[in-house]
């Protein structure tokens, strides 16, 4: 299970909507082959890995192990309990139950009605803590949020005003923006107030990394955003405003849950919400954060804009370069992994 979940993890950041997962066959004690969810649309992992067993004729007598239940609907392509089922498959160990209600355990139950030998709960905390996104797409239905902010030792995260006009300014160093762009890689979508479109003009693009651009998100209930605005010329933009919401025209700020599932609605299952530091303390006050990752540099800032405020201890701090990451979780939002 644990090579499942190594190869579960090359397909970070490329299969939204789907899950990640991994599968290995191993026919006495051996490995006989193995693969991983690529990309949405693409085959699943357990056809990448039935594919790879040069000898089909050993299926029979192997056993699969998959982190994630296999499915057994029509989507993009077939079930793959349907494939399971074809080569006789004697035993299929599985990491974690599905928890989208178009499997939801009616893979599992499949497999045991064909007198497939079926272990689950294997490894399960790890197993749902690489799919955490995915678990609370379909448990709570609202998208994993994650937020990062960097602040300055004295606790600023931005100077009063722009350093260069419509320029975003770096409080950490080089090797720390790099680390922030490979997480955009990893995340759906990326998220911040049109306050900080105005001040920055950011492109929230991958630049610094090779990997995916995640889909920008811009919460403007006052629609301010304009023409002139880099984001505003992005095709995948969700713009995010009064109207979309059926709110009051003069309102300046979102009822977040609301929020939240209009984008659960969009089929966003994460979220990386940059600022700025309003729109950030707004998900903090509101409980509504999974995992706080907060760059703490080695810059220091007379005056500036205050970071956002976070009454919780950090699970885990990093050193990294110059600056030193704190990780939090929100522990009372750990996704469930019964259902």
């Amino acid at each position: 299970m644990q090579r499942c979940l190594q190869l579960a993890q090359k397909g970070l950041g490329k299969t939204y909507p789907n899950p990640l997962v991994g599968c290995v066959v191993v026919h006495n004690q051996k490995i006989i082959g193995e693969g991983w969810h690529q990309a949405a649309g693409s085959p699943h992992a357990e056809v990448h890995a039935i594919a790879a067993v040069e000898n089909k004729d050993l299926l029979s007598e192997a056993t699969l192990y998959v982190n994630l239940e296999p499915c057994n609907h029509h989507g993009k392509t077939p079930p793959c309990v349907d494939l399971i089922l074809k080569y006789h498959l004697k035993k299929v160990v599985i990491g974690s139950l599905d928890p989208n209600p178009i499997v939801a355990g009616t893979g599992v139950a499949r497999l045991r009605e064909n007198n497939c030998e079926v272990r689950d709960g294997i490894l399960e905390k790890e197993c749902a803590e690489i799919n955490r996104r995915f678990f609370t797409y379909h448990t709570q239905k609202r998208p994993d949020i994650l937020l990062k902010w960097a602040e300055s030792q004295n606790g600023y995260i931005a100077p009063t005003s722009a350093v260069k006009e419509r320029e975003v300014f770096w409080l950490s160093d080089s090797y720390s923006q790099q680390l922030v762009h490979q997480w955009r890689s990893e995340e759906q979508s990326i998220l911040v107030g049109i306050n900080t479109v105005k001040t920055d003009n950011p492109k929230l693009s991958v630049r610094k990394w090779t990997g995916k651009n995640p889909i920008p998100i811009v919460l403007d209930p006052s629609q301010q955003l304009h023409d002139e605005d880099a984001l505003f010329h992005h095709q995948k933009l969700i713009h995010v405003s009064a109207q979309e919401l059926a709110m009051a025209s003069n309102s300046t700020t979102f009822n977040f849950p609301e929020m939240l599932t209009y984008l659960y609605n969009q089929n966003i299952q994460s979220v990386l919400v940059e600022g700025g530091a309003f729109t950030l303390q707004q998900f903090i006050d509101a409980q509504l954060w999974d995992e706080i990752r907060l760059l703490k540099t080695a810059s220091e800032l007379s005056e500036g804009v205050l970071a956002p405020k976070i009454r919780a201890q950090p699970l885990k701090k990093v050193s990294l370069q110059k600056d030193a990451l704190h990780f939090f979780r929100n522990k009372a939002l750990v996704p469930q992994t019964n259902f």
